[in-house]
């Protein structure tokens, strides 16, 4: 298979996963975009609220992804009825999951008060935080679905959920934030209102299509909690929790930069809300790459044709370089004019296109350990990337931010430098790390499993 082989199957597995995972985190993002119109107090307590669970929703994603190498590892060796007993496993433990980390942020929401966030932010905060909360549950539900089909190579189905749920979603803003069509005026806590429905509809929709779908009768898909074996689980757990941790590592240093803008004032905190939530577009992009790039890799090695899989691999980072370089730029070229479509305050606008201009800066390190977490995770290497994450962000990233800001005066770019620093420390040391392993791997010609 040519290098152009690789990257038109690539792009075709990708390009529904991208739309997919953007789909989740527009979700904030038109949140923010409609709730900034109401003022900076209220986009900064929707930056707070969803610091907060941004940072437990990318857990539970990664605890879903445990289900998707294991299954396309499967179907490149035609094991059909495991694919089943993976899903029905991989079900339970998210649903578990879900009632596990809605009870750890009502725990959360109670500290919220000690953070030294403006009180007025923390007010508004709190209900918002509890109703968004409430959609984990069914969200984990549908991430079962989404990490089967895409296991299988079926990337369009999640994709055509996500973006009709995102339009509902969307429209419901517009109804519940500004009271339209006779609706009383909720502010904030309508669009999390918003969410929580758009986010119930996500699980029905998607698991009426694999259930009624020929293409997964071939499986045999259980939905009962009978016969659940205690090494598949530990074996969906091996690569889940690692993977959640990778996701928590990284997204709560950007939530605990969040708590220290705050500590900065009311601007800061807003400023960074609307520059991270358009860095985390492009970041959810490339973590569509990062999956396909994952399925490519483990179908290879199902196949036993690791030097595919080595090939499958460096073309998921080339093409991230090139998406990540194109995104970079516009940050950085338009970094006066994307803020005014949150905010039209002049502080924050000037505020938030200081810190676009690094933003522009961290994507390529962002696309690479991205790409290198996915293709890894697709080897099941999951224990040394984790604690390459950790200790990036939070061991040298966050701690020299909090120097830069503090210490030297840099305030919020300092933040944002110590971020960009951590960044470029995981990319260089993922890229590393596959390029060795799957060196390793065509030599052995077998899979090394780290996990």
């Amino acid at each position: 298979m040519t290098i152009k082989d690789h990257f038109k199957i690539t792009f075709n597995l990708a390009f529904p996963v991208v739309l997919s995972q953007l789909g989740q985190v527009l979700v904030g993002v038109a949140d923010s975009m409609m709730v900034g119109r109401l003022g900076a107090v209220p986009l900064a307590a929707a930056s707070l609220g969803n610091s907060i669970f941004f940072v437990i929703l990318m857990f539970g994603m990664g605890i879903s992804m445990g289900i998707t190498p294991l299954v396309s590892v499967a179907e490149g060796k035609g094991k059909f009825k495991r694919i089943g007993h993976l899903f029905q496993h991989g079900l339970w433990i998210n649903i578990a999951t879900a009632l596990i980390l809605t009870a750890v942020v009502i725990g959360l929401s109670q500290g919220l008060h000690f953070l030294n966030q403006p009180q007025e932010v923390v007010t508004l905060t709190i209900p918002y935080l509890y109703i968004i909360t409430a959609s984990l549950f069914p969200f984990m539900i549908f991430q079962s679905f989404k990490q089967l089909a895409e296991g299988v190579s079926q990337t369009k189905q999640a994709m055509y959920v996500t973006i009709f749920c995102n339009l509902v979603n969307v429209f419901l803003n517009w109804v519940l934030i500004y009271g339209n069509l006779g609706v009383s005026e909720m502010g904030l806590n309508g669009a999390g209102l918003a969410t929580l429905i758009s986010r119930i509809l996500m699980p029905i929709l998607m698991g009426l299509y694999v259930m009624r779908s020929k293409r997964y009768r071939i499986f045999n898909l259980q939905l009962g909690i009978g016969k659940l074996r205690f090494l598949l689980l530990n074996r969906i757990l091996k690569i889940g929790i690692p993977t959640g941790f990778q996701y928590i590592f990284e997204v709560s240093a950007f939530s605990a930069a969040a708590i220290m803008m705050g500590w900065i004032g009311v601007n800061a905190l807003a400023a960074h809300q609307i520059a991270i939530n358009l860095a985390s577009v492009s970041y959810m992009m490339v973590s569509g790459l990062s999956t396909a790039g994952m399925i490519r890799v483990s179908n290879q090695i199902g196949r036993g044709n690791f030097k595919g899989m080595r090939e499958a691999g460096m073309v998921v980072f080339g093409m991230v370089l090139v998406f990540m370089a194109i995104t970079g730029l516009i940050f950085v070229v338009m970094r006066y004019y994307l803020p005014t479509l949150y905010i039209d305050n002049e502080d924050v606008v000037a505020l938030s296109a200081s810190l676009l201009i690094i933003a522009g800066m961290f994507q390529l390190s962002d696309g690479i350990q991205v790409a290198g977490l996915g293709v890894l995770r697709g080897l099941e290497d999951v224990k040394f990337p984790t604690f390459i994450t950790l200790v990036a962000y939070w061991v040298i990233g966050l701690p020299l931010g909090y120097f830069l800001a503090f210490e030297l005066g840099m305030a919020e770019l300092g933040i944002w430098y110590g971020l960009l620093i951590g960044l470029s420390i995981t990319a260089v040391v993922l890229f590393y790390r596959f390029h060795k392993l799957s060196n390793r791997m065509i030599r052995a010609n077998k899979p090394i499993v780290t996990v």
